[in-house]
């Protein structure tokens, strides 16, 4: 893969990014959202695809990108196809700082090193390329008000900052009450998008080890949302996508 084209994990990490804090918005449930990233990015670079609920690889050859490649290694050791929500609420220790330390390399972000209560110290992350989430917003921003159906990198972002609770971050107020609706609805575009937005929701309401019911017909039947979000269409398995392209201490 290569690199001339951001990954969804690096900017889902962006949109979080708080300008005025270098804190990231929903930090713990970012840490899923870019575990759900990560097999996005995988699906359409064509080496893993869904199989019902579960997530099977199709392709082990690696992608060229470390972290990328080092989940796909995981998912290929499990022998057989693994269930989105169970590989999403896996332990995914320091996931996001080795995102945010990425992206310091690529010179889209810069730390800034400090202390809480003049003791212990801190690190937080300043966009250093701004051009660049604005980039990111702006597609986001186009999808949710012109209507027409994004391509699936933007349905699949959009999903996913649905799915860790990024709306109030980027549509805040009651200004932003339609935008978060639109937002929440990009979910149906992008069926791999859908269907690891939904297994982060699962996760977060602690329903991972409930195995789903099959629906009429023996077909799995797609994961539910959060209660207090209306439900978007459910994802449905769909053929291998083809190519295209923590925080420190205190940063909470």
């Amino acid at each position: 893969m290569g690199r001339s084209r951001r990954t969804i994990p690096e900017e889902l990490l962006l949109l979080a990014l708080d300008p005025a804090t270098g804190t990231t918005a929903q930090p713990q449930s970012l840490d899923l959202g870019l575990a759900g990233a990560q097999l996005v990015e995988l699906a359409l670079a064509g080496r893993i695809a869904p199989d019902g609920d579960r997530i099977a690889v199709v392709l082990p050859r690696p992608t060229g990108d470390p972290t990328l490649d080092s989940a796909l290694e995981l998912l290929r050791r499990r022998g057989s196809p693994v269930r989105a929500v169970h590989w999403i609420g896996g332990p995914r220790l320091g996931l996001r700082q080795t995102y945010l330390s990425h992206l310091e390399r690529c010179g889209m972000v810069h730390a800034v090193n400090g202390q809480m209560c003049g003791v212990l110290p801190t690190t937080r992350y300043q966009a250093t390329d701004t051009a660049v989430s604005r980039e990111i917003r702006a597609r986001l921003d186009s999808a949710i008000r012109t209507g027409v159906p994004p391509d699936p990198r933007t349905a699949a972002l959009a999903a996913l900052a649905h799915a860790v609770g990024l709306g109030k971050h980027l549509y805040p107020g009651n200004e932003g009450r339609s935008c978060r609706s639109r937002l929440r609805d990009l979910i149906r575009h992008d069926p791999m998008g859908g269907l690891v937005a939904h297994a982060v929701m699962d996760v977060q309401n602690g329903v991972a080890a409930q195995p789903r019911r099959a629906a009429a017909g023996g077909r799995v039947a797609a994961p539910r949302a959060a209660a207090a979000t209306a439900t978007p269409a459910r994802p449905v398995a769909g053929p291998a996508y083809r190519h295209g392209g923590m925080a420190k201490a205190g940063a909470r």
